[in-house]
Order: structure tokens, then C-alpha cells, then sequence
């Protein structure tokens, strides 16, 4: 049976940054706007006031200082609060197609490869732009890829469990050279008009490729020692916009068409799930916690994360063991914990483990094991 090795990743950064305190400002503006025509409603008792949002309420909840997003002004518009994307003709290349095409090129060129050298595209994110054609096809149109692709959706953990699929791949003789590509423009599902969630998600792209061992030329290889899913049907993050609700004659702008979660209850039930996933799969495969060189874990609140290590651990997880990159990118749902390890293994060693693991809706828990080689 080949080894399966990860030969490359590539990340697609949007342009734009947006601050805690831009943020705020723009939902601030919005809320005292929104009482201000609500007032009557609001005095009667009809209505609940909206609270002003914080700077520091943000960063004590998650840990996020910023988020990047594709566009900027529509979401910082008190009038709008959603991103302003122009609409492209069929002929024309997609907007998710083109930041997943750019992260997959760095991906290729990261492994020594071309479009060429691929024979299956996996699409997987927790949003995809359209039904069909399927995203996977468009950008294996784009690359000059061969062989097959196909979108797959798992929400935050849609790229460890693309990531298997590609193992999987790879390790039957299926196929040699697989993109796993994740294109989250969250910015378009979050809704920056409620408090509990408006600092959340940020955009971003990575892409990861899954190679034969025999066949990969790339100076920095992972051996991918196994896999590992699970999920566990939860309510508790869910959005319900879909292609039925025209049909529903539901309201577009209803606020469970875009993101919505019970935080704390996500916090309390997951934690737990993650760290037994992580453990029992470190232990099939001869491991303990303490012998994990580096942890890359999905990035949605830094105190889950603590939590996680402490219970996998022992103690407090510095940012060597498990670096942060949701301070500075926010929650980007299936392409956090590749982008963590994109950005946080070059100093890795010869033989050193790793896990990435992701974890969200669902719920749906992903681990990946890895060694340097």
C-alpha cells in the first residue's frame, strides 16, 4: 500500500484586515440605529434593546484582535453589515474558485508540482458558492488538472475530512497527487448584526497536497500516519439557508438563513469530544498526548483550545505546542487548522508528531496525524 505524505500547503490571504475596534464601531452604529426606530416597540417591552458590542467583551470571548475578508466596506456599513461582491457572468471565473486557485498554485509550486501532476481535486468548505457546476470541476478547469474533483461539505471540519478522502486516495492507488482545497469567504454567512457573533469568522484559503511517497520530490514531507473521524448530530450551530427556502417561501434575510450557535453549550459539549477524539486516536497508534510534538488545532476560541490540551496534557499549552492563529485571522471555519499548520512547522524536526484536528457543526470532529520525515 503507498504512504500517503502532505507535500505542500498554500494559503490564499485576503486584502483587507478589520479591527475589533472597526468592528465594533460598525455594529455600535447599527444598534443605536436600530433602537432608535425601535423605540416605541422597545418602551413597550416588545422588543429587547440591542446591547453595544466591545473591543474587550470581543477579546476576553475568543481571543480575536482581527479577521481578513475579501471586502471590507459593505461589512463595516451600518446600513448594509453583509460583504458587497460583484456578480460574475458563467463565463467567468468564480470569486470562490479564483482565491481557491490561487492557494492551490502556492500548494503546487510549495511541492515542486503543476496542475498537471494532479489527478483529483477535493472542494471542501463549510459554504459553497453555488450547487453546481461543482467548485472542485471549475478549479480543476483552472489548474489544468486531470482526473476528477468533487465539493464536499463538513462545515469546520470539512478539510481533515477532505484530508482522509485524499489519504484514502492515495493509499488505494486511486490516485497519486491530491488537492484538498478549503475557500472560506465566511464573511457572507456570519450575521455582523448579532453581538454573540458579529467578530467571529474571517476569510481565507488554504490548500493542502496529498502525494505517494514514492513519487513526491518536495524537500518538506509529512507522513500522514492516520486518520480519523467522527460526528455526533448537534443543533446547537446550524444555518438553515438552502435552495428549498424559495420554495418554503421563507425570508431571505431570517436570521437562521446565516450563522448561529449556543455558544456555551457548543463550549461545554465539544471540548470534552475533542479531547477523547484526540487521545484514542493518538493511542491506536501507539502514542501519548505528551509525546505530540505540536498540536494544530481548528480555530474558533482560544479558551476551548486551552482546555483541550489541558485535558490532553496535563498543564497550560504555550503557543509552541499549539500555536494561535485566530488572533489574527479569526475563526475560518475548515481552513483553521490547515492554516495553523501551514503558517506553524517549519522548526519541526525529523521524526517530530503532529496532530491537526478540527472540530464544529455537526458536530464533526477530524484528527490527522503526521510525522516529519
Amino acid at each position: 500500500m503507498p504512504q500517503a505524505v502532505i507535500s505542500g500547503t498554500g494559503l490564499y490571504q485576503p486584502p483587507h484586515i478589520v479591527t475589533n475596534a472597526e468592528l465594533v464601531q460598525a455594529f455600535n452604529a447599527y444598534a443605536e440605529a436600530h433602537n432608535t426606530r425601535h423605540a416605541e416597540a422597545i418602551a413597550r417591552g416588545d422588543e429587547m434593546a440591542l446591547v453595544g458590542s466591545s473591543v474587550e467583551f470581543i477579546e476576553k470571548a475568543s481571543g480575536i484582535k482581527q479577521r481578513y475578508v475579501i471586502d471590507k466596506a459593505g461589512v463595516l456599513d451600518p446600513a448594509r453589515m453583509r460583504p458587497k461582491f460583484a456578480e460574475r457572468g458563467d463565463d467567468e471565473l468564480s470569486l470562490m474558485a479564483e482565491i481557491a486557485v490561487d492557494a492551490c498554485k502556492k500548494a503546487l509550486a510549495a511541492a515542486g508540482r503543476t496542475g498537471a501532476d494532479v489527478d483529483a481535486i477535493f472542494c471542501a468548505a463549510s459554504n459553497m458558492q453555488r450547487a453546481y457546476p461543482a467548485m472542485a470541476v471549475e478549479i480543476q478547469q483552472a489548474l489544468g488538472a486531470g482526473g476528477y474533483g468533487f465539493d464536499m461539505n463538513v462545515a469546520c471540519s470539512s478539510a481533515t475530512f477532505a484530508i482522509e478522502q485524499a489519504v484514502n486516495a492515495v493509499r488505494s492507488g486511486s490516485a497519486k497527487c491530491v488537492l484538498v482545497v478549503n475557500p472560506e469567504i465566511t464573511s457572507a454567512h456570519i450575521e455582523y448584526k448579532d453581538r454573540d457573533c458579529h467578530f467571529i469568522f474571517g476569510d481565507v484559503c488554504t490548500a493542502t497536497l496529498i502525494e505517494s511517497a514514492d513519487t513526491a520530490v518536495s524537500t518538506d514531507q509529512w507522513e500522514v500516519l492516520g486518520t480519523k473521524l467522527v460526528t455526533q448530530f448537534s443543533n446547537a450551530i446550524r444555518n438553515n439557508f438552502g435552495f428549498m427556502n424559495r420554495s418554503e417561501d421563507a425570508d431571505p434575510d431570517a436570521r437562521d438563513k446565516t450563522f448561529r450557535q449556543e455558544g456555551r453549550k457548543v463550549f461545554k459539549e465539544v471540548v470534552p469530544l475533542a479531547a477523547a477524539h484526540i487521545e484514542a486516536h493518538l493511542q491506536a497508534l501507539h502514542f501519548e498526548p505528551t509525546q505530540v510534538r505540536r498540536y494544530w488545532l481548528h480555530q474558533a476560541n482560544l479558551g476551548m483550545n486551552q482546555l483541550i490540551l489541558k485535558k490532553l496534557v496535563g498543564a497550560e499549552a504555550g503557543g509552541d505546542l499549539a500555536p494561535l492563529v485566530l488572533d489574527t485571522y479569526a475563526n475560518t471555519a475548515s481552513a483553521g487548522s490547515v492554516l495553523a499548520f501551514h503558517e506553524y512547522r517549519a522548526d519541526l524536526k525529523a521524526g517530530d508528531v503532529g496532530v491537526i484536528c478540527s472540530f464544529g457543526a455537526g458536530y464533526s470532529i477530524g484528527s490527522v496525524i503526521v510525522r516529519k520525515k
